[in-house]
C-alpha cells in the first residue's frame, strides 16, 4: 500500500463505509465484517495479547458482553497476534467473543491503526489502540483513536 493510500485510510470518517475484511479467528474460525450486516459491530484494535492494557480492555468488553449483545452488538477484538496466541489469550481470560488475527496487517492499514509509536524514547511500528462502532448497514458510526483503557468500554456503551 502506498504512503498516500495509508494516509487516506487514516482519514476514515463517521458515515464512511467500514472497510470489509475476512480474517482467521481463535478456534480456527473465520469472521468477515460483511457477514455481520444487520447488527452493530464494536471492532477494537489492540497491540498484543496478554499485555496489561490489552488484557484489561478485553476483559472489560467481556464483562459487558451480555449488555452489548442485548443491544444487537457484536464485539470483535483484532490484533496482529497469531490465532495460536489468540487461543491462549482467550482461554486464559475466558473471553466470549471472537479475536481476529491480522498477521499481514492489511486490515490494520485499512483502518489506519498501524503506524509509528514511541515508548521510552524508542520508535517502533505497532497498532494504535482504536475502536470503531459500525452500524447495521456497515457504516462507521463512531471512532475512538489512541484509546485510554480506563472508562473506554463505558464510553462505547453510552454511544450505543
Amino acid at each position: 500500500m502506498a504512503q498516500k493510500d495509508i494516509k487516506e485510510q487514516e482519514d476514515l470518517q463517521i458515515g464512511d463505509t467500514a472497510p470489509d475484511f475476512t480474517l482467521p479467528t481463535d478456534g480456527n474460525g473465520e469472521i468477515s465484517l460483511s457477514s455481520l450486516q444487520g447488527q452493530k459491530v464494536v471492532l477494537y484494535f489492540y497491540p498484543k495479547d496478554d499485555t496489561p492494557g490489552c488484557t484489561k480492555e478485553s476483559c472489560s468488553f467481556n464483562e459487558n458482553l451480555s449488555a452489548l449483545n442485548k443491544l444487537n452488538t457484536q464485539v470483535i477484538g483484532l490484533s496482529k497476534c497469531s490465532v495460536k496466541k489468540h487461543d491462549k489469550f482467550k482461554a486464559k481470560y475466558s473471553l466470549n467473543f471472537p479475536l481476529a488475527s491480522d498477521e499481514n496487517g492489511n486490515t490494520c492499514e485499512d483502518y489506519g491503526t498501524w503506524g509509528e509509536k514511541s515508548m521510552f524514547g524508542k520508535k517502533y511500528m505497532g497498532i494504535t489502540r482504536s475502536t470503531f462502532l459500525i452500524n447495521e448497514d456497515g457504516k462507521i458510526e463512531k471512532i475512538w483513536r489512541k484509546v485510554k483503557v480506563d472508562g473506554h468500554v463505558e464510553d462505547v456503551m453510552s454511544s450505543l
